[in-house]
């Protein structure tokens, strides 16, 4: 069965989250490139890359492996394609996360931005328990009444994320980050045209005594 993920074109995905009147893309590549230099690891792994916006600032000195993740080959393929400088360190991983079979390897940093979203509170647990970072980095999206799609010319094009998208909050999230071990650090927001914002959520797993 086709995950909604995997229905929708890169193209048009990244038409509508750059729009003035959206400016997703922007904003998630200027909290990536905090994300990537706040902390001096060597590591990542990148949930929903997609087509890789905010890997122009992964620099190999600093960087020795970042893990794409995404759940459509289309995406993956494309992001390699825009990437040949970080052949070595950019590993794709085409993976469903809510597949309990999935396997993914450990990094020092595991970045989930709109991610949390689609997969679910327990499913994101589940996965930062495999992977065993040191550090989390979530970027959750805070709506408006409208909704959690802004109004576009390419509005209807994600009609079926409906059946799959979950409504986050930061409170939970940082409960269920702290089930798990780990203190949140940090949490910032980032505002957008539309009435909508990000909110950052940083997160360090608790040393053992």
């Amino acid at each position: 069965m086709t995950h909604p993920w995997e229905e929708i074109s890169l193209t048009d995905y990244e038409n509508h989250m750059k729009l003035d009147s959206v400016m997703q893309l922007q904003v998630m590549n200027d909290v990536m490139k905090a994300q990537l230099s706040d902390y001096p690891l060597q590591t990542v792994m990148i949930l929903g890359v997609a087509g890789g916006n905010g890997l122009e600032h992964v620099t190999s000195d600093k960087i020795k492996r970042v893990y794409g993740v995404d759940i459509n080959k289309a995406y993956l393929a494309e992001c390699i394609r825009r990437y040949p400088a970080l052949e070595g360190v950019l590993e794709c991983v085409c993976a469903d996360l809510m597949d309990e079979r999935v396997f993914l390897p450990h990094a020092d940093l595991v970045m989930a931005n709109l991610v949390i979203e689609y997969i679910g509170y327990d499913c994101f647990l589940n996965v930062i328990r495999q992977v065993a970072p040191s550090i989390v980095s979530c970027l959750i999206q805070i709506n408006t009444d409208e909704g959690f799609v802004s109004d576009s010319p390419y509005l209807h094009v994600f009609d079926c994320l409906e059946s799959v998208h979950r409504q986050m909050h930061p409170e939970p999230l940082a409960e269920a980050m702290q089930r798990i071990g780990y203190t949140q650090a940090s949490s910032t927001e980032h505002l957008l045209p539309n009435g909508k914002k990000f909110l950052r959520s940083d997160f360090i797993l608790a040393k053992s005594t």
